[in-house]
């Protein structure tokens, strides 16, 4: 029986400049199904969904697409949208300071005449969220909701203009495990309303929930698809495919040499900036070593953020007391300049906002911390800079034309190794690192991993913060876990377990 696709690309070929992003892919997707495509961090994912999608217009890629039946060409992505596709970015095209319901019809306004009619606006986009189960008042802010409900938000824009294929690039990367589990089932909801989607995830877990196909990407090329239904799909032969070796092992080997206290946090209080009553952290004391790898567990909201960024220069909070001591001197640290004096480094959960310089080259990214090295007199050397960012190229394999290109044009996994890059090049002793792997592949985390453990070799110290539970047993030496703002306890060595963390984090108030 002759296979139902929905969307086939064909010998597709996309270049950027001399630089070949797709070689010849190949896609097929069948009708009503959940198709999920996995490749590390520049194998060419969102590059051959910008092309079905319309952001990247027929004529400036090579192949054939065939949706429906018929062969596009779309200019624009107003013209897919008319044909029913919508794409989802893993950065979120919202608008803060709109409402719900504006986000939702933007673009797509309930007017006549040119005339907004506001309370058809707001029923509609009721109607659309009871559909995704988003429990807010439409005319609420964007900016006040979380991350979680901001995706629901994209996903009633994206379903407000009858969707027939949804594409959805990594829509869980900043969600919690509830918020995701959630999302997930909305996609097989959406599966038995007859909407097939596209789901890009690194999530391993997420494929056997909703995958129906699979196709790995690698190197801008079509490795492999397999049907659930016909084919073995285990976690091992997805990441053989997708990093083309086999990883049996998916950290990295290190012998631990740890040192006297590096850095000591004593005390530490910090109240919300919104409302200053609200206290966020209650007497926080934790330490880290020379050559440690200390973990930050705990369940979302538990204050692991906004102890980091506390630390960090004080970018977070207010009212905020305690001591801070390095190498057993209490110092003082009020803002991000001091931080970076006393050799203390920040590396952001959200890259985009805090991390990289999005219109920066990854030379002015890796040295912007460390500037004052590179000034002689008034001016700066750029020969000197960009002999370091090479250096770091180099060091952490950061796979790029090279160190004069925007950083934003860089797969995630490289932005990321820039970010580490430039905390690295500043020589710092203390490393914040905070959900440092989120939203990359697994060959991009393990490369990060063992940036780690060749730190920690050199007697840094690492504090490391995740939500993968995983990722904290395979990394830390030692392990702090938060509950509602506090210290609730703390494991070391084979009392590292998933099973151990939760049962702290039970017994709080128990």
């Amino acid at each position: 029986m002759e296979e139902d696709y929905i969307l086939q690309a064909k010998g597709v070929i996309k270049k950027f400049g001399n630089i070949a992003a797709l070689k010849r892919v190949d896609l097929n997707v069948r009708r009503g199904e959940v198709h999920v495509l996995c490749g590390e961090n520049g194998a060419g994912k969102s590059t051959l969904m910008n092309i079905i999608s319309g952001v990247y217009p027929y004529g400036e890629y090579e192949g054939q697409l065939f949706y429906e039946g018929e062969e596009c060409k779309f200019k624009s992505i107003r013209e897919s949208e008319s044909r029913g596709i919508a794409i989802i970015h893993q950065q979120l095209a919202l608008i803060p300071q709109l409402s719900i319901a504006e986000n939702i019809f933007a673009g797509n306004e309930n007017s006549t005449r040119g005339v907004i009619d506001w309370g058809l606006t707001n029923r509609r986009a009721k109607e659309v969220m009871e559909r995704v189960g988003l429990r807010e008042d439409p005319e609420t802010l964007v900016q006040d909701i979380g991350v979680g409900k901001q995706q629901l938000v994209e996903i009633c824009k994206a379903i407000s203009k009858d969707v027939k294929l949804l594409i959805l690039d990594e829509p869980t990367a900043a969600l919690t495990d509830e918020e995701s589990d959630k999302l997930l089932e909305l996609i097989k909801v959406f599966q038995k309303e007859g909407i097939t989607s596209i789901l890009i995830t690194h999530k391993l877990r997420e494929i056997s929930r909703v995958c129906n196909s699979i196709t790995i990407l690698r190197d801008g090329e079509t490795i492999v698809t397999w049907d659930a239904n016909k084919d073995e799909i285990t976690e091992d032969h997805i990441v053989k495919a997708m990093v083309g070796r086999e990883m049996t092992n998916r950290f990295p080997p290190r012998e631990s040499h740890r040192g006297d206290k590096m850095f000591e946090i004593r005390n530490w209080n910090v109240y919300s900036p919104i409302d200053a009553s609200k206290q966020i952290l209650k007497d926080i004391n934790i330490y880290v070593r020379k050559g440690e790898v200390l973990g930050i567990a705990g369940l979302m909201g538990a204050g692991r953020t906004e102890l980091a960024m506390s630390v960090f220069g004080k970018s977070y909070g207010t009212n905020i007391s305690g001591e801070l001591y390095k190498e057993g001197k209490q110092i003082r640290i009020n803002d991000v300049a001091d931080a970076i004096k006393q050799k203390i480094a920040y590396v952001s959960e959200d890259r985009h906002a805090y991390g990289a310089v999005a219109n920066l080259s990854i030379t002015k990214n890796i040295t912007l911390p460390s500037l004052k090295k590179y000034v002689h007199g008034i001016s700066i050397d750029e020969n000197e800079e960009t002999a370091a960012a090479n250096r770091c190229k180099e060091m952490l394999h950061i796979k790029c034309r090279d160190v004069d290109q925007a950083i934003s044009n860089l797969s995630g996994g490289n932005q990321q190794k820039v970010i580490l890059s430039k905390w690295v090049l500043c020589d710092s002793d203390v490393l914040i690192l905070d959900e440092p792997t989120r939203g990359i592949d697994v060959g991009a985390k393990y490369e990060i991993y063992e940036i780690v453990n060749e730190l920690v070799a050199k007697g840094k110290s690492v504090i490391f913060i995740s939500s993968d539970m995983p990722e904290i047993l395979g990394m830390c030496d030692r392990v702090y876990v938060l509950n509602e703002g506090e210290v609730a306890g703390e494991l070391e060595g084979q009392d590292i377990t998933q099973v151990n963390t939760m049962k702290i984090i039970m017994s709080k108030g128990a």
